[in-house]
Parts: C-alpha cells; sequence; structure tokens
C-alpha cells in the first residue's frame, strides 16, 4: 500500500502550479522532485513565484528542463534575505544532493601551497593542504602536488631553506646530505647566522611574491664582489643560485606580465561532455593548471560555467579577478558573491583582445585537446565495460564497479580499501580505507576482515540509501579471493538482506602467475580467461589499484603508529603544541623527565598548560 501512492502520483505542470499561489516573490531556493522524492534539479530565483511559474508550462524550454518539468511531483523552498544568498545555497546544496539535471562538478579536491611557517627561528618551507590553521605565509594554489614539488625542489636550490621536521632540526648534530648536495644551509648545525637566515627566507618570500628581478640584481652585485676579493668558491655558489633562479621562473612557463593575481577559467564542450581548464597566475606565474569534467546534463555553456565557478570557489579562496572564456548568466551576482567571501574585490571577466585573451586561449586550446583524450578514453572504458558485462553474464555494462582488498603485517595495522570504477575510469573521489576494529579477529584472519569491511559499507549504504536514490550503489564487487571468499561472502551480503549486488572472487591461480586467475561466483564453477583478454587486464589493473591502495593506507597508518608518542594521550596537546616540545627538548623522553619550569619555558606553552604535562608524565600510576 505504501508504494501506491508513488506510483499514481500526478506530476508535470499542473504539480507546479499548485505551489505558485502559496509562493511568495521573495528571493531562494527551490528543489523539484521525483515520484520517489528524489532530487531532480536545485535552482535559484530572485522572485521564487516569478521564476516557478516559468515552469507551469511544457513549452519554450530546453528538452532537458522540459523532461525535468514532467517527472516533477513535488517541490521543497528555502527562502533567503538576498540573491548572493541564494546563489551561495543553491550551489552548496547541488554539492550535497547532486541532482540529475544540474550541473555537476565531480572532483573538488583542494589544491596544495607552499608554506613558509614562521612558527620557528629558522623557518621551514614546506607543501602544505588543507585548512591554513599553522602560522606562517602561504603561497598558491599549485595546481599540482607535482607543481608545488617542482618549484620547493628549485627553491631549495636558490635559497638553501630546510624542508625538515621542527624535531629532526632539533636532534641534529651533523649537517644531513642536502646541505652536501647544496639544497639547504645547515642552520641545525650553526653554519648560517640566524639574520642572514632571515634575509634568504625573505628574498624566497619575495620571489614567491613575483619580485624575482631585485633579487637576481642581489645576487648578481654579490657575486661580482666574491669574484673581485677573490671568494671564488662563494661566487661560484651564487653563480649556480642565480642559474637555479632562472630555471625556476623558465620552469613557470607563460609568465603574463599584465596579470599578476587570476584563475584562468576555458571551457571546452564536445559529444554532450565538457572540460574546464584552469590555469592558477599567482605572482605574475603561471603555478599550473588542472582540468575538470563537470557532469554538464545537456546544459549550454553560460550556465555550465557558472555553476562550475560556483562549486568550485565553495571551499576554496578566489583570487582577485577571474578571467573567463564565456560570459555567464549572473557575473554581477558572481562577482558580489565571490567578494564576499573573499572579503576584497573579486572582477570577473571575459577579455576580447590583448594578454588575457591569449591567456584564455591558451586555457581553451588544453580544454579541446584534454577533452579530446577524455573522450577517447571514455569510448575505450565503455566497451570494456560492455566486454566485462558479457564475460561474467552480468544483465548491462556496469556503471560503479567496487574492488576490495585487505592489508596487513601478521593482523598489525590491519586495514581494507575499497577502490571505485566506471565509465570514466577509477573515481578515486569515492576510494574508501577501513581500519578494522573489530576485538576478535585474530591475526591474519582475511575472512574477518572482509565480513566487518562488507558488513560496514553495506550497513552504511542501507542506512544513507535505502531506496537506492543515487548511483552509490555498486553495479559489481570484485574480491581478492577464491571460493571460500566468495561463498564468505555470499552469507555477508545475505545476512544484510542484499541479495542483487553481483560479485566475483579473483584468485591467484596457479603459481599465482598474472595472467592465470581463476574467476568464482555463487553456485557456479571456476573459470579464467584468455591470456590475451583485454577484460583480463583490466580486471588485473582493478585488481592492483586496490592492492597497491590497501598496502598505501596500511603503510601510511604503520608510519604514523611508528611516529605516535606518549606526546598525543596528553588532553589538549595537538599537533602545534607537540612539534614546540619537540623542537625544544629534542625527544618524547625528554618532555617526560622535564621539570616543571623547564615545560614553562617552551614557546606556546601556557603554565596550566606546563602543569598537565607534568602531571601527565609524573602522577599517574
Amino acid at each position: 500500500m505504501s508504494e501506491t501512492p508513488s506510483k499514481t502520483a500526478p506530476t508535470g505542470p499542473s504539480v507546479i502550479q499548485s505551489y505558485i499561489r502559496v509562493l511568495g516573490n521573495s528571493p531562494g531556493v527551490y528543489r523539484m522532485l521525483d515520484a520517489r522524492s528524489r532530487v531532480l534539479y536545485i535552482g535559484k530565483a530572485r522572485a521564487l513565484k516569478k521564476r516557478v511559474s516559468s515552469y507551469a508550462k511544457l513549452t519554450g524550454h530546453a528538452p532537458r528542463i522540459t523532461r525535468m518539468i514532467q517527472e516533477t511531483a513535488s517541490m521543497m523552498f528555502l527562502t533567503t534575505r538576498t540573491e548572493t544568498e541564494a546563489l551561495l545555497l543553491e550551489q552548496n546544496l547541488i554539492k550535497q544532493l547532486k541532482p540529475h539535471y544540474n550541473v555537476l562538478l565531480r572532483d573538488d579536491k583542494s589544491f596544495p601551497n607552499i608554506l613558509v611557517s614562521t612558527e620557528h627561528s629558522f623557518p621551514q618551507i614546506k607543501k602544505h593542504r588543507g585548512a591554513k590553521k599553522e602560522k606562517g605565509a602561504y603561497f598558491g594554489p599549485f595546481a599540482s602536488t607535482g607543481s608545488v614539488n617542482r618549484t620547493l625542489n628549485q627553491l631549495q636550490k636558490v635559497f638553501l631553506l630546510r624542508n625538515c621536521s621542527d624535531a629532526t632540526f632539533a636532534s641534529r648534530v651533523r649537517p644531513c646530505l642536502l646541505y652536501q648536495i647544496k639544497r639547504c644551509s645547515a642552520p641545525c648545525v650553526g653554519y648560517i647566522s640566524r639574520a642572514d637566515y632571515a634575509a634568504s627566507v625573505k628574498d624566497a618570500m619575495r620571489f614567491l611574491r613575483g619580485d624575482s628581478t631585485r633579487i637576481q640584481k642581489t645576487l648578481a652585485a654579490d657575486m661580482s664582489a666574491a669574484s673581485e676579493a677573490m671568494e671564488f668558491e662563494r661566487a661560484a655558489a651564487l653563480r649556480d643560485r642565480i642559474r637555479a633562479l632562472t630555471n625556476v621562473q623558465s620552469a613557470q612557463g607563460i609568465n603574463p606580465h599584465g596579470v599578476a593575481e587570476a584563475d584562468v577559467i576555458a571551457l571546452h564542450m564536445e559529444g554532450g561532455q565538457a572540460c574546464v581548464q584552469v590555469f592558477f597566475i599567482r605572482a605574475h606565474q603561471n603555478w599550473g593548471n588542472r582540468d575538470f569534467y563537470p557532469r554538464v546534463a545537456e546544459a549550454e555553456a553560460p550556465e555550465v560555467l557558472e555553476a562550475f565557478i560556483g562549486q568550485f570557489y565553495d571551499t576554496k579562496e578566489p583570487p582577485g579577478q577571474l578571467i573567463l572564456s564565456h560570459e555567464i548568466e549572473n557575473a554581477d551576482l558572481m562577482a558580489k558573491a565571490l567578494t564576499g567571501k573573499r572579503g576584497r574585490k573579486v572582477e570577473i571577466l571575459v577579455p576580447q583582445r590583448g594578454e588575457k585573451a591569449e591567456l584564455v586561449a591558451g586555457a581553451a586550446r588544453n580544454a579541446r585537446e584534454s577533452l579530446a583524450r577524455k573522450l577517447a578514453e571514455t569510448a575505450t572504458q565503455a566497451r570494456l565495460l560492455t566486454a566485462l558485462a558479457e564475460a561474467f553474464d552480468l544483465g548491462a555494462a556496469p556503471k560503479r564497479i567496487e574492488v576490495y582488498d585487505n592489508s596487513h603485517i601478521q593482523g598489525a595495522n590491519a586495514v581494507g580499501g575499497m577502490i571505485v570504477a566506471g565509465p570514466d575510469g577509477f573515481v578515486k573521489s569515492q576510494y574508501r580505507k577501513f581500519n578494522i576494529k573489530s576485538p576478535g579477529i585474530t591475526p591474519g584472519d582475511d575472512f574477518g576482515m572482509m565480513k566487518e569491511v562488507l558488513t560496514r559499507r553495506f550497513q552504511r549504504l542501507l542506512k544513507e540509501d535505502p531506496d537506492r536514490k543515487t548511483e552509490s550503489w555498486p553495479d559489481l564487487l570484485f574480491i581478492d579471493g577464491g571460493a571460500g571468499h566468495v561463498s564468505a561472502v555470499a552469507g555477508i551480503l545475505r545476512n544484510l538482506g542484499v541479495r542483487d549486488v553481483p560479485f566475483i572472487g579473483v584468485a591467484k591461480g596457479i603459481d599465482r602467475d598474472a595472467g592465470k586467475e581463476e574467476f568464482h561466483r555463487p553456485g557456479a564453477r571456476p573459470f579464467a580467461l584468455k591470456h590475451n583478454d583485454p577484460v583480463l587486464y583490466f580486471v588485473q589493473r582493478l585488481r592492483d589499484e586496490a592492492h597497491c591502495f590497501a598496502i598505501g593506507t596500511h603503510r601510511r597508518k604503520r608510519a604514523k603508529a611508528v611516529g605516535a608518542t606518549p606526546l598525543d594521550d596528553i588532553p589538549g596537546v595537538g599537533g602545534i603544541r607537540k612539534r614546540a616540545l619537540l623542537g625544544h627538548f629534542g625527544s618524547a623522553k625528554a618532555v617526560a623527565r622535564a621539570g616543571l619550569s623547564d615545560l614553562k619555558a617552551v614557546d606556546g606553552i601556557s603554565n596550566a598548560m606546563a602543569e598537565t604535562i607534568h602531571a601527565f608524565f609524573h602522577e599517574r600510576g
């Protein structure tokens, strides 16, 4: 009886019409839902009644919007004080609910920065990703970890700044290898004064802000003076630093003279798909580019680009300028929203000529070429998924494949890993790790670990999406193991009430050689694929990816456990205080032995915290 209303519930313009008489003309956000209460579309409006009225008839819309109206069975509304608030709320809800008919940014990871830490008398230069909680100067964003690493590598050659941790710095008695290869000035052992090191830090920060000309002139003058004074070794070292600085500048690629700080954003659409290319310009330097492939849902370029910008900057600080390849629908409103987020003015430009137009043209060319490669890869992936469905007697090509693997050393630091693949290849944002928690699992119990991982995974799915309204449910599972593992998985899923998700065990086969894998399914005899079958290579790639992910997760957990200290258990001692204590005393053992007066002398440790730390080590037991 409970399903009858959803099957017979009216949909279409008449449903939308019924809401109009109770709506006002305040700004807000509306949601359109289908007969199963799945969110079809989320939109913003300056005046809700006027905007919703436009959906009360089927004529005059793009095919995509017409289909959406026909499927609409109910609507939800949220009013806001301003249209800017509605814009921000709309993009936030789209990212959370992922409606079918909205443009959706699918890859939204944070970008790395370079951090010059100021919490130490000899500041450290390092890569940083995530919230900017640590004290220091941040420079970025960089397009990728590779971009940061290349820049850090060259900066070390030029400015000889340390990248070691504070604890390592405090424990050194001899200079490390980086000093020997001329990448560090060895402040840890006093080979450079604090004043000279501070000058190098200042020069590095000037360079990262784009002021490299003055630095080169200073280095050239110093080299000339050293040469005249017949200090040839110092002159040669300065010469090497000038060369390294030149290499950094040339490696930055296109360095625009008239653009100090901007993101260049270009869109190319083809074959029902889109690529957005973003170039990061900071301090008149190109700090790399990234491509994104939003789900476009048949939308036009202005809507795609506006949705991308709104979702992209939801968790990122915008620069002073956005230089776009296309006009967007609400440029003034978007600029106002981004200005509010940044706290300073943000301009949105669509240049027609000059240097900015050349930057956009370069980004657009990259977007076009990247999308061509993506379309070719997608076609290949589609053929592989179709062949996979035929090889394993599936009803249709799977859209979401989940592959599971475990990793541990004699049961220690045990973790389970889940990777996801689909029509677009590996979906790394959907990868999940599972720290094995069950106390009853004995070391090396693969069945027990698998039971915990699958139970946690599907219990969460059943809780969050019991009606399968989202794309989170897998169409196929691959398990690392043979007949015993398949039998165990069948029992686990059966106990959870999950009976329609196919799964396959991948056993190593004879001699555990790649190419001789055996595949196991419930109630069927094991079989193998031909040695040169593309499906076999595809499954091997899936299995290897899951294996690498599980091992990497295990190694990180093990390294964290090795690096753990008793300081981690002291209430109120977080990362910053832990670094301060280790930097001051050199080791956790020395902290444990320290007197109360010594603890109070540590920078950043208050008298009350010093007493807490002292009591932790001296009043236990």
